[in-house]
């Protein structure tokens, strides 16, 4: 090889060998350049991500509070709805349990007082702890097999099943656990439901009160105002003068022909 080639070769290596330190240099500046890029973003997004775990929680327990502050204004509106305003207090002539519209939405007053807690537990006037109900409407005659399953666990009868359903004599139907008057036969109908039907019941004699046991149905109980015993529904499809069928169960109610 010539001395001019020998130079001219090594002068090409030379620069080809820079070109490649220059590249390589400039390779390993971007890639720190990069590893700082993310490293900034990763500790901007730690930031933000700590500040938006505390907002979520934030919002979390501010929409808890809200949603249980909605509900028991709800329940407490419906119970202010459905139960009549005379109902409102308890007093020694019998009237219904203080109702819980008496609840607030603030949390000092958000758990219901002794009286409603009393109509929760279903205890009127008319008192008997569990087992007392139990052999009283057990071991009476004239009484439905179901009737403790009824008016004491708020249980649901066959339809069709109870001989009232189709009673026609003229009398009153009185609640089977403690005999309060309820229903006279004039506001009896056929319904066409396979339970005894009334389109009214007799003065102060039940007390209405919101059912939410099944959350997609809303209903409205009806009880024995002197014993608070669970007697069926109240739905507003019934016939004039009032619009409202009361859905009872036959094993929650007796049947005094009126010649008796």
């Amino acid at each position: 090889m010539s001395s001019s080639s020998a130079t001219t070769f090594t002068t090409t290596t030379s620069s080809f060998l820079s070109s490649l330190s220059s590249r390589s240099n400039n390779t390993k500046k971007a890639r720190t350049i990069k590893r700082n890029v993310v490293r900034a973003q990763e500790q901007h997004d730690d930031v933000n991500e700590d500040g938006n775990e505390e907002t979520n929680e934030e919002t979390k327990k501010r929409s808890s509070s809200s949603r249980r502050s909605a509900l028991i204004n709800a329940s407490a509106a419906t119970l202010a709805m459905v139960i009549p305003s005379s109902f409102k207090t308890f007093s020694n002539s019998g009237s219904a349990f203080a109702a819980s519209s008496s609840l607030s939405s603030n949390n000092e007053n958000e758990f219901a007082d002794a009286k409603s807690m009393q109509m929760l537990r279903r205890e009127g006037e008319f008192s008997l702890t569990d087992e007392e109900w139990r052999e009283r409407l057990s071991n009476a005659a004239d009484t439905d097999p179901f009737a403790y399953q009824v008016l004491r666990k708020a249980a649901t009868e066959r339809p069709l099943s109870s001989p009232l359903y189709t009673e026609k004599r003229v009398g009153t139907y009185v609640c089977a656990g403690c005999e309060n008057p309820l229903f006279s036969s004039e506001t009896k109908y056929d319904s066409g439901t396979g339970w005894p039907s009334f389109y009214d019941h007799l003065p102060n004699a039940v007390t209405e009160v919101p059912d939410f046991s099944i959350m997609f149905l809303p209903r409205t109980e009806t009880r024995c105002k002197r014993c608070q015993g669970h007697l069926g529904h109240s739905f507003e499809d019934g016939p004039k003068p009032t619009g409202i069928r009361y859905c009872m169960n036959g094993a929650a109610l007796k049947f005094v022909p009126k010649d008796v």
